[in-house]
């Protein structure tokens, strides 16, 4: 009942901040890596000090956007760091909404947009190299704490993140990949899942990532929590893939029945019987309904271009009210203090 009542107390303080002026601040940086010849695209969000320029960011033709307050000085303190990692094509710019509200619970939130696997930029085989994404984190977490570092609170580092990403931040924490066991699945699920369908319908060798890579650990050991939203890579993971998992886990699945995203399936695939967490079903919903919320038209915009379904959610569902129950689960996982709630304590 406890935990109920704060997560209700949390949604309700999240939906009257997005009301209230932002103070969430905004900066973009570029980032050199050893694994990658171009640079990092990547983002910090974080709670802001008087000052910046208010702008509405990810706002374009399907999403509505946030608002931040950009290159705006950070608040005093010593902030958490939230890593956030975006889904295979998409970006940091449509899971913003998630970072803008885990900033305005006091954490600095580290971004950024995936070489080989975001938007506009997929590579068929470089996309399944799952272990550079969580050296993409742990990188950006490197540079936010070497510029910025007497803002940061090092003790407090946590992972987030959605589809692809949720494997991220899984990595991050200490799960590692089976690489024979997804091979299999794909042999044995293709028709089902969508990932192996888009594997083979773009050309890429599931069977020739090297092994070695695909299993290995890439814990950062400053990582302590990890919140995964309808995690992938799931399939054919076995009890030794969860056992180095030393982050307290928080899974988070989307939908139930044939809402569900296949690919994602924490109850098909097994994954729940692989790694220690805290399970969270939020419903009516599906695996899209985790992306920015959408413009009035986006939905036609998107049939026109595309013929995408990325604004349509099952009946019933409120994509803004996922968003708030999702933020509130990962805030009270993260042990976060939402502002507004602070203050009616207060």
């Amino acid at each position: 009942m406890t935990r109920i009542f704060t997560i209700m107390t949390t949604c309700a303080a999240i939906a009257l901040a997005a009301q209230a002026a932002a103070e969430t601040g905004f900066v973009q940086f570029d980032l050199q890596t050893d694994h990658h010849a171009a640079p990092l695209d990547a983002a910090m969000f974080y709670p802001a000090a008087a000052g910046g320029d208010p702008i509405t960011f990810g706002r374009n033709p399907v999403f509505t956007g946030i608002q931040v307050s950009q290159d705006a000085p950070i608040a005093d303190g010593n902030h958490p760091i939230v890593l956030m990692s975006h889904g295979l094509g998409g970006n940091y710019r449509v899971l913003s909404w998630l970072a803008r509200d885990l900033a305005e619970a006091g954490a600095i939130v580290i971004a950024v947009n995936h070489p080989n696997s975001t938007t506009f930029d997929v590579d068929p085989q470089l996309s399944l190299h799952h272990w550079t994404r969580a050296q993409d984190m742990s990188a950006a977490l490197d540079h936010v704490i070497d510029t910025y570092g007497d803002y940061v609170d090092t003790s407090r580092v946590m992972a987030s993140g959605f589809s692809y990403g949720g494997w991220t931040a899984l990595s991050l924490g200490g799960q590692t990949g089976n690489h024979a066991g997804y091979v299999s699945h794909c042999e044995e699920d293709a028709e089902a899942s969508t990932h192996c369908q888009d594997i083979i319908r773009a050309g890429g060798d599931l069977a020739a990532i090297p092994a070695e890579d695909w299993n290995a650990s890439y814990r950062d050991d400053r990582v302590t929590h990890v919140a995964a939203i309808d995690p992938g890579l799931i399939y054919g993971a076995e009890a030794v893939n969860g056992a180095g998992m030393e982050a307290d886990a928080l899974l988070i699945q989307l939908g139930s029945g044939e809402n569900r995203h296949y690919a994602t399936d924490i109850d098909r695939s097994g994954f729940g019987d692989v790694v220690a967490h805290e399970r969270v079903t939020i419903d009516p919903a599906h695996h899209i309904s985790a992306l920015m919320t959408c413009r009035p038209g986006g939905w036609l915009f998107l049939k026109v271009t595309f013929d995408y379904p990325v604004c349509d959610d099952p009946q019933g569902s409120d994509r803004a009210a996922v968003h708030a129950q999702i933020s509130a689960e990962m805030i009270e996982h993260f042990g976060l203090v939402p502002q507004l709630a602070q203050v009616a304590a207060d």
